[in-house]
């Protein structure tokens, strides 16, 4: 009887458990994009404005993950590529200055997710699926929860959200690479 009430005990223990908040480093971050430009792959950068991290390792569907990045601070590998896509017929960052990720769904597991969600960029919001690994951090010990790396990519069509500028030089495909340090939030 003992042993039936100590693995109720545990039982109980872990239908309760809850996604855990992480943190994450911006410094150690990078949320980079690929683009083809007149035939030829251009990489570029955009900063992370604010990022909202709940994430339970031992079932990964109850994650939530919500990314605000800064659409006005991007770079595209070079400055007349930087300009035109801040100007009105790209990104519009005048009227739309942040690009907002919000989970609605994880599947998967440890070894291998993927991470649907809505993505709102120049006001218009489209549900997107990302690959998504989690890693631990170089230097961590084995079974090291505490400091983690997030690894998402994949690839969106910026026609579908109205950045339609100039067709002639930049194709429709943009490659996403998410590279973010994330550290698990002291109780």
């Amino acid at each position: 009887m003992r042993g039936l009430s100590l693995l109720f005990c545990l039982c109980a223990s872990l239908a309760n458990a809850a996604p855990e908040r992480y943190v994450l480093d911006a410094a150690r971050s990078d949320v980079g994009f690929t683009y083809s430009f007149e035939g030829t792959e251009k990489a570029g950068k955009m900063p992370v404005q604010s990022a909202v991290l709940l994430i339970d390792l031992d079932n990964v569907p109850a994650s939530q993950v919500t990314v605000t990045l800064n659409a006005g601070a991007a770079r595209a590998g070079f400055i007349f590529a930087t300009e035109v896509m801040k100007g009105p017929k790209v990104l519009d960052t005048s009227r739309h200055p942040v690009i907002r990720f919000q989970s609605t769904s994880f599947q998967g597991d440890l070894r291998g997710a993927t991470v649907t969600g809505n993505l709102t960029l120049r006001g218009v919001t489209r549900q997107v699926t990302l690959n998504a690994g989690l890693y631990r951090q170089r230097g961590t010990e084995l079974g090291d929860r505490d400091n983690l790396t997030v690894l998402l990519t994949g690839t969106i069509n910026r026609n579908e959200f109205g950045a339609v500028g100039f067709p002639d030089y930049v194709g429709p495909d943009i490659g996403l690479r998410v590279l973010a340090r994330i550290t698990r939030q002291a109780p």
